[in-house]
């Protein structure tokens, strides 16, 4: 597509986003006018408090599922066809227990506040507790619920024993129930209450924070569980979700009501993602003293592909530096469609987080925001990170998952993490559309487990018990999302103390793979600021999913076709390099003949003397150079010359 239509969809989408939020924000108006008393769009009185709006299930209907931040393409006036689907199923069952799972960016939010909406106007519930994963977290779902009119504290601590009576109930974080699970379950059954368990997939039942929810949550009169993410990487059931066995005798989470990625993004809800990993030569030192060399991505033992990895991701070589700048190039082309589109960094620990920051500090000019822990602190950077049109954010770990930025559009992969559940969290954190076209973009390392991820972002995945453990897993000790959960809440090592002084970065130099999209690999390697690399940089930054793909098949063949001349380019060179050659060595066959006749010496001593003087190896494994030299010495010897 032309970027003449491209930029008269982006108009005609913009044009109908501005009708659409001029709707919302004119049904919001007379609600407030509504539950407050006063005529829609007046101002309040200086000095005049606005009264407790109540709970509005219409106004839920309205809310954006990226609230506070503008609405997706066209959801700004209703609810989007899966939230509407699942409410249906919801009103129908009236279950007490309900697990939603829809992709990061679907508007789980929405869907679970029209729910809590409805309950309180019907008198099925006096009270609401939301538990989320991060204190930012928890902040964005009482902003969510007062645009509603649900009133919930963000700030409520423990220590307080219960809310203020303005409230129509809290939310907490799952560290924050597991610290006191007595009190939660004594104010859960003092009134009937709705809790909803946001990211429920925090709760694995052998875990103190499972066993606490559980404990805490047991006599809620509803629980809605909400996920984007339903799986685990170990096998601790998880509170309140049912499991089904299978044929093969595994048991497996069961949803309610299931909205996945691909069918999101057939809805135009998310946007789709386009991959771009990157390899180069890794060379390090080991605790033995062994230095080691190696490119990433091939095939290697796994502790090699850790090493390998890590080099990569070392601020000190020159991997991250060059991924960082490709990086900003991608993020420069997204924001000539995409002003305000920004960048996010998830790093490994504090210390590489600052040293990435340093480097795009250098590369743009501008220091990049950077959020180390979950804290007060930490969440106000988010938010002026969100409401600004700054270029780059750098995160540490887990606290990505409390990073709710709908304007994010690419990602630097930067962290060692590799589990599943990460990996979707992660990418989640890009997908959010909010006008038709926007694409997203993530860099990654070329390391097979994580192509293998991006590969699969499609697939629908359950959470498996039963399943056999293996390697450090079958440890009873041993949880991946509770250490990084526990990571994300705790200060942070540098990456020096964790590896414990048994590893050295010596070299890492990147270069480009392969683009991965839609289960499909383009591109055929080449080096960082090559031609090739460029074009795929520099897609346009608005394209569907069909335009994404039919672009990077175009990209893909004109590479293609370019590196088919150029090999047949080579191997002409090399046709005619044989004729030369074997025309020379002719030529200095005879002259050595001749000379060997006139001047008495065996034809191997004229051999020697012309090795002696050209240098080089016999004639059959001469250069032409080589032979062209040999031949002009061998006349020179005829005019007198020596």
């Amino acid at each position: 597509m032309s970027s003449a239509a491209l930029d008269v969809d982006a108009d005609r989408a913009a044009r109908e986003r501005a009708a659409q939020d001029a709707a919302a924000q004119e049904t919001a108006a007379q609600e407030r006018a509504a539950h407050h008393g006063t005529p829609a769009g007046a101002p309040l009185k200086p000095g005049v408090t606005p009264a407790p709006q109540a709970a509005s299930s219409a106004a839920a209907s309205h809310l954006s599922p990226s609230f506070p931040t503008r609405a997706p393409w066209g959801t700004a006036s209703k609810l989007r066809a899966w939230q509407a689907a699942a409410l249906d199923v919801y009103r129908a069952r009236a279950p007490r227990d309900f697990l939603a799972v829809a992709t990061p960016g679907a508007g789980k939010t929405t869907f679970a506040l029209r729910i809590a909406t409805e309950l309180l106007e019907q008198g099925v519930v006096r009270r609401i507790t939301v538990v989320a994963p991060t204190e930012h977290l928890k902040h964005q779902w009482a902003d969510a619920a007062a645009r509603v009119g649900v009133r919930l504290d963000p700030n409520f601590k423990n220590s307080q024993g219960r809310h203020g009576a303005q409230y129509d109930g809290v939310a907490l974080t799952y560290a924050q129930v597991a610290a006191n699970a007595a009190l939660h379950m004594a104010r859960t059954e003092a009134a009937p209450t709705l809790v909803i368990l946001d990211e429920v997939h925090h709760g694995g039942d052998a875990l103190s924070w499972g066993e606490a929810i559980r404990d805490a949550f047991d006599g809620a009169t509803r629980r809605l569980a909400l996920t984007g993410t339903p799986f685990r990487s170990d096998t601790a059931a998880i509170p309140f979700v049912t499991y089904d066995r299978g044929m093969d005798g595994i048991r497996r989470s069961k949803a309610d009501y299931t909205y996945g990625y691909g069918e999101a993004l057939r809805d135009g809800v998310v946007r789709p993602v386009i991959f771009l990993s990157y390899s180069g030569q890794m060379r390090w030192r080991t605790k033995a003293g062994d230095e080691i060399s190696a490119n990433l991505g091939e095939a290697m033992t796994k502790d090699m592909t850790s090493q390998a990895w890590r080099s990569a991701l070392d601020p000190n070589g020159e991997w991250i530096p060059s991924v960082l700048a490709a990086a900003d190039k991608r993020l420069t082309e997204v924001r000539r469609a995409v002003p305000d589109a920004g960048g996010l960094v998830i790093a490994t620990d504090q210390n590489d987080a600052r040293a990435y920051a340093g480097h795009l500090a250098r590369i743009t000019g501008q220091s990049p925001t950077v959020v180390l822990s979950d804290d007060d602190g930490a969440s106000a950077r988010i938010d002026e990170f969100s409401d600004s049109d700054d270029r780059w954010m750098v995160a540490v770990r887990m606290v990505s998952e409390g990073v709710d930025v709908p304007r994010l559009a690419v990602g630097v992969y930067a962290t060692s993490t590799a589990t599943p559940l990460f990996f979707a969290q992660a990418v989640g954190r890009f997908v959010r559309a909010r006008r038709r076209g926007e694409t997203a973009s993530v860099f990654l390392p070329s390391v097979m487990n994580l192509l293998g991820l991006a590969n699969s972002m499609e697939l629908e995945r359950d959470h498996a018990l039963d399943r056999p453990k293996t390697g450090e897993e079958a440890g009873d000790m041993y949880n991946p999302e509770d250490a990084l959960m526990a990571a994300a809440n705790r200060e942070e090592k540098g990456s020096d103390a964790m590896l414990g002084g048994s590893f050295e970065m010596l070299e890492s130099q990147a270069s480009f793979d392969r683009v991965l999209f839609d289960g499909g690999e383009f591109g055929t390697g080449a080096e960082v600021g090559s031609d090739e690399e460029l074009d795929f940089l520099g897609l346009p930054g608005l394209l569907d999913a069909d335009q994404v793909t039919t672009l990077l098949k175009q990209r893909q063949a004109t590479h293609l076709s370019g590196k088919s001349k150029a090999v047949q380019q080579a191997a002409e060179r090399s046709e005619l390099e044989h004729r030369k050659a074997a025309e020379l060595r002719k030529e200095l066959s005879q002259l050595v003949s001749a000379w060997a006749r006139r001047s008495g010496q065996p034809h191997g001593t004229v051999h020697n003397e012309l090795r002696r003087r050209s240098g080089g190896p016999e004639v059959p494994l001469a250069s032409l150079d080589q032979l062209t030299v040999r031949v002009e010495v061998v006349r020179g010897w005829f005019v007198g010359k020596k």
